[in-house]
């Protein structure tokens, strides 16, 4: 598996957050959840040294990069909660570095992995990003129970409107295929209401311009 290019390091968000230290993007991740970039920069940081552990311990391309993306998932959350004060040891100049603490957390996800059959994964790392990945699941988890769903069925299945309705119906639910069109076209809405404006403007292509941002 070589490892692969993430044009997301060629973003001006990201560009923008170079100059910050370990730990000043690891306060900006935790002290603004409404912003995708801080965490998408740590990622960018990283990404190489966790995909090289990754890639030496799978043989499959396909569960190589599934591991990846899963592994990120168990970090963002683990970031969510990690304390700078005890968790992640200083240097002798008061500096951190993630560098060890990731690797302890990828060592975590590959000894505790069990992956699929490569037949059954559909995760594809050049579509979902590992950053994109975690905000577009935690935007799923904003949907309220019926629109998320129809969109992952539709998602995840490839399943038609006619044949969601059909599936609903026999689960007790009186919806039509026409109105599954319409639940899946506000469920895709909401879905992107729910991304950070810059996690759209990262990978979806929106206009970051002169924005006003918090560095």
């Amino acid at each position: 598996m070589q490892a692969p290019n993430f044009s997301e390091l060629n973003h001006p968000a990201i560009g923008a957050l170079f100059h910050h230290s370990d730990r000043e993007l690891l306060t900006l991740f935790q002290n603004h959840p409404e912003q995708g970039r801080f965490f998408t920069a740590i990622f960018c940081r990283y990404a190489q040294i966790v995909y090289s552990l990754i890639r030496h311990s799978v043989r499959s391309p396909v569960q190589g990069d599934y591991l990846f993306a899963l592994t990120w998932q168990h970090i963002y959350h683990e970031l969510r909660a990690v304390d700078l004060r005890t968790d992640i040891p200083e240097s002798e100049d008061g500096t951190i570095s993630l560098q060890n603490w990731l690797i302890n957390m990828t060592a975590v996800c590959i000894n505790q992995a069990d992956l699929p059959p490569v037949e059954t994964i559909h995760y594809s790392l050049a579509d979902a990003p590992p950053p994109l990945w975690c905000y577009v699941k935690q935007a799923l988890d904003l949907l309220a129970p019926l629109p998320r769903l129809v969109v992952l069925m539709a998602q995840t299945f490839r399943w038609s409107e006619t044949r969601i309705a059909a599936y609903l119906q026999a689960e007790g639910e009186a919806i039509s295929p026409a109105q599954v069109k319409a639940l899946l076209v506000k469920g895709y809405q909401n879905l992107e209401a729910n991304l950070p404006a810059d996690i759209r403007a990262i990978y979806l292509g929106e206009d970051w311009g002169d924005r006003q941002a918090i560095v």
